[in-house]
């Protein structure tokens, strides 16, 4: 049974730092971990993403100020975030690719709150 659950979100200041934290099972065969984010009126959109043997990606938007890392051995998946702008408020959601099951697995996201 596939499963992704994300936590660590929450309510934090501008200029503040949150970490979130995913772990994930049933999931054969990983090659890209992720984190998506979904802004108020807007549609979801990538943040960044790890590959198993340690490649990142970040949005422009999150670069310098966001870090995504993994640990394989206990199947998790953290995003840093530092320097958080309001603009940053969204839904966030860890996302898993299985190459083996050719597909993509979302967890059920995890809110965070920019406050100015």
């Amino acid at each position: 049974q596939v499963q992704l659950v994300e936590s660590g979100g929450g309510l934090v200041q501008a200029g503040g730092s949150l970490r979130l934290s995913c772990t994930y099972s049933g999931i054969p065969g990983i090659h890209v971990m992720g984190w998506h984010r979904q802004r108020p009126g807007k549609e979801r959109e990538l943040v960044a993403t790890i590959t198993t043997d340690g490649n990142t990606n970040y949005a422009d938007s999150v670069k310098g100020r966001f870090t995504i890392s993994g640990d394989n051995a206990k199947n998790m998946i953290f995003l840093q975030m530092n320097s958080l702008k309001p603009e940053d408020t969204g839904v966030y959601y860890c996302d898993v690719y299985s190459w083996a099951r050719g597909a993509n697995f979302w967890g059920q996201g995890t809110q965070v709150t920019v406050s100015s």
